[in-house]
């Protein structure tokens, strides 16, 4: 008996999958719950299960995720996020509504320094939503902006989202990485044009004061020493993604080899250039790192038997088949593709989103001819809004909780980087070669 009200045990398993989601079960176990479910359906022994979740997590790509998210951490503990806005508050001046334009770029310098958009929420969302309110934007668009800006910290590489993507499609990482570096900078361009909607919020029309935050160079300095100071004193924050991805575009190191010599660099920079690691510190450091891993490897493993399951049920074939058979037109597949991914980034985790639907895209992809690393680019953007997105934008709820303000009135913050971000991401899906060029020029 494989089979209930005309569903294959494959399919059972989706249908048990999303209702354990609706009674929130966590999502690990609403996978593996599923899963064992259907083996059992099927028919297969549960000994069977050890081997494959052993199988999934043993590669050597998924090590980066780790050592990102420690490196990250560390960054955010050891004053390296604090040097690094204050040099770009100097930088920006007395530029009208400055600190929003501040945020937005400390967004995407982190971005290549975390990986991970809700560690880059709390990392640095308290200090720039702290500056900001003092300039006079309103506390919610404030985190609406962190939350926004955060989101990308998955589309900018080092990306823990691309490593998985590339692991999950076999496509090289490196490759990812290059692609996602145009597409990351077009949607923080797009964020800087939603900042003139926070003038209808309440925010400043007129210069800021750059005294909000972390103290700045002595006002009274001229403009250039106070920006040398600043700069000084954030260098080895500011070269930290240089070094990451310089080494990794160099071919001195791989992806994966770069997660360790990220999280090597933080302590260096902390424990002998800033002398602000201590033993507490650090040990706080790889406490919050190992919580924020182990729920990623969670998913990680428990999806190993989900995408077995969907495997040797062939939901692969009968689902891609589906999808390709509702248009002849490939940008209708591909608006279909999005809305899925977006929907579904409104209740569930990037991570979980991607071995979910990744087995059955990606054989539509290879057969319209799409690039896997266009392609990659475009669904990580997708799910970097579905972070902002309630009512499981998991940014939102991150953000919620540093300011103490109801997830409500920080989605209405969000909505002008909502509307910006899928601008963005039409763009980038409409013009593939901002996603493919640079790989192009740098071969």
């Amino acid at each position: 008996m494989s089979e209930i009200l005309g569903l294959s045990a494959g399919s059972q398993m989706v249908v048990l999958f999303f209702a354990l989601m609706l009674l929130r079960v966590p999502v690990a176990f609403a996978l593996g719950l599923s899963a064992l479910f259907a083996m059992w359906r099927i028919g297969f022994g549960l000994e069977l299960a050890g081997d494959l979740i052993a199988t999934g997590i043993t590669k050597y790509s998924l090590l980066a995720i780790p050592f990102f998210i420690l490196a990250g951490t560390l960054m955010g503990s050891l004053g390296i996020a604090e040097r690094m806005i204050r040099f770009f508050r100097v930088l920006i001046g007395p530029t009208p509504g400055g600190m929003g334009v501040v945020g937005t770029v400390v967004c995407l310098f982190w971005g290549a320094v975390s990986g991970s958009g809700p560690a880059s929420v709390a990392a640095i969302g308290p200090m720039i939503i702290k500056g900001m309110e003092e300039d006079g934007y309103p506390r919610a668009y404030a985190a609406g902006l962190v939350s926004t800006g955060a989101a990308l910290s998955i589309v900018i590489p080092p990306s823990i989202g691309l490593v998985i993507y590339g692991v999950i499609a076999e496509t090289s990482i490196s490759q990812l990485f290059v692609a996602a570096i145009v597409p990351g900078l077009l949607m923080g361009l797009a964020m800087l044009v939603a900042l003139p909607f926070a003038t209808r919020a309440g925010a400043p029309r007129t210069s800021p004061s750059l005294a909000a935050l972390a103290p700045a160079p002595r006002p009274d300095l001229p403009y250039g020493r106070r920006l040398w100071s600043a700069f000084r004193d954030s260098f080895w924050g500011l070269m930290t993604p240089v070094v990451i991805l310089g080494g990794i575009y160099s071919g001195i190191f791989t992806p994966t080899e770069a997660a360790l010599v990220a999280t090597v660099y933080a302590l260096a920079v902390g424990g002998l250039v800033y002398r602000s690691l201590t033993l507490k510190g650090l040990y706080d450091a790889l406490g919050d790192a190992a919580a924020s891993s182990a729920v990623v490897m969670l998913v990680v493993a428990y999806a190993s038997l989900f995408g077995w399951v969907v495997t040797v049920e062939d939901l692969v074939g009968s689902y891609s088949g589906a999808l390709l058979g509702l248009s002849g037109n490939e940008w209708v597949i591909l608006g279909v593709i999005m809305l899925i991914l977006l929907v579904a980034g409104m209740f569930m985790d990037p991570v979980t989103v991607m071995f979910v639907s990744l087995p059955i895209f990606l054989p539509v992809m290879r057969e319209l001819g799409w690039d896997p690393v266009w392609f990659g680019v475009v669904v990580m953007i997708n799910l970097a809004i579905g972070l902002i997105t309630p009512p499981v934008g998991i940014n939102l709820y991150v953000a919620a909780n540093v300011t103490r303000l109801p997830i409500e009135r920080i989605a209405r913050g969000a909505l002008p980087f909502l509307g910006a971000s899928l601008l963005g991401l039409a763009v980038i899906s409409a013009l593939p070669d901002l996603s493919l060029t640079l790989g192009t020029l740098l071969k």
